[in-house]
């Protein structure tokens, strides 16, 4: 019964949770209106009450995924005592969120895709392009600093860093076990940073720490 007192935020808030469970066990194009309301215990109309389309709810959900993955990669850099440490802390913390939201790759993936340009389509794309531009501004600091070759094209390497994500959550989608992706993510951005010239770097500890540190204010 309480959650008839639920403010409009509240209940905005829930639909996005509930789209993003369901997308963590079933196909994001299939998810239906029912679907959403029937996960939240009520009727189309309510939750029509707060979204006007099935759209909205979309770009709801995506503005939902943008704030949380670039909120907890931030906070992850913040933390962190050098730029290659950041870069390597992002990584790993991007690989943990995609763990605790199994429903996220598919939603990025699937909005992506689309031929036309959807709100929640450009919400994702100014997504992808915030991010590059954080791990751009950070490969430039790590070049700066001496931490990696200084004729790295940090463009190329943010788009890599990206790929390398992609790549990692790929395979373990297609393998059924996405939590594969954090047991291999460790080696494939030491490959990555030992490939940008910074050497043989130890820094599982050290993002170990900012992990729990960053999962702490999450």
């Amino acid at each position: 019964m309480q959650s008839k007192y639920l403010s409009a935020e509240e209940r905005r808030q829930r639909t996005v949770e509930a789209v993003v469970t369901l997308a963590g066990t079933q196909n994001p194009s299939e998810i239906t209106t029912a679907a959403i309301a029937s996960e939240m215990s009520v009727t189309q109309g309510a939750l029509f009450r707060h979204f006007p389309s099935k759209e909205a709810i979309w770009q709801a959900v995506m503005q939902w995924v943008a704030d949380r993955l670039l909120g907890r990669i931030d906070r992850a850099a913040e933390i962190s005592n050098s730029p290659l440490a950041a870069l390597h802390a992002i990584f790993m913390s991007h690989i943990d969120f995609v763990v605790e939201h199994p429903g996220v790759p598919r939603m990025m993936f699937g909005e992506l895709q689309r031929a036309e340009a959807t709100p929640a389509k450009k919400v994702a794309h100014s997504l992808m392009k915030r991010y590059a531009e954080r791990l751009a501004h950070k490969l430039e600091e790590a070049k700066a600093g001496g931490e990696i070759r200084d004729d790295t094209d940090t463009q190329a390497a943010a788009i890599l860093f990206i790929g390398m994500i992609q790549g990692l959550v790929m395979q373990s989608m297609l393998a059924g076990n996405l939590r594969a992706a954090r047991a291999n993510a460790p080696g494939v951005i030491e490959i990555y940073c030992r490939g940008l010239g910074a050497g043989r770097v130890d820094l599982t500890s050290q993002a170990s720490k900012e992990r729990r540190q960053s999962k702490k204010k999450g």
